[in-house]
């Protein structure tokens, strides 16, 4: 015989139900939001090794100290492209009064090795500091953006969104690795 408990209004299944109901409520809330798109993929486009001119600064602004790094030149290659980098550009930096964060937008050329020019625009950030435990951090990553001619075979740089993530080599050189977002 099937006996079923009544607590006040509630039977003992209702119960069971209404806490299993309530847990899964909580454990929703604690996640918070979850996206509902899939999460994009990156796909690895080019590594461009970058010649650097001498650093001069311009000096102290309103906004903060300003820099700029000459870009001499170098070479870059990926999957579907290879070529140099055409001197004459530059990273044009702005450092923070706390010496802390850096905006940063570079601005040059490339030529691929077929004589196509393309333009780019890279902008990011340089943070230092401490993170909640009080170890030091260190973040630098930028989004480059390509303008390719429309009639060449490097119209797909014009239609995607761009990540790099820099890193130092011998001086006077940086190295950023470029991928696609997905």
């Amino acid at each position: 015989m099937n006996v079923i408990m009544q607590i006040g209004t509630y039977t003992t299944t209702s119960l069971t139900s209404t806490i299993a109901l309530a847990f899964c409520a909580l454990t929703s809330a604690a996640q918070g939001v979850l996206p509902k798109a899939a999460t994009p993929e990156l796909e690895f486009v080019m590594q461009l090794n970058v010649s650097l001119g001498e650093t001069y600064v311009v000096g102290e602004t309103p906004a903060g100290t300003h820099q700029v790094i000459p870009i001499a030149g170098g070479t870059f290659e990926g999957p579907q492209l290879r070529g140099t980098i055409v001197g004459g550009g530059a990273d044009y930096q702005l450092v923070g009064s706390d010496g802390k964060r850096t905006t940063l937008e570079a601005v040059y050329s490339i030529k691929t090795d077929d004589g196509v020019h393309i333009h780019v625009r890279n902008q990011g950030i340089v943070c230092s500091g401490k993170d909640t435990s009080g170890r030091d951090t260190f973040y630098f990553k930028a989004a480059p953006k390509f303008e390719a001619p429309v009639d060449s075979r490097y119209d797909w740089l014009n239609n995607a969104i761009f990540v790099c993530s820099p890193s130092f080599g011998a001086p006077g050189t940086i190295t950023l690795d470029v991928w696609m977002v997905r």
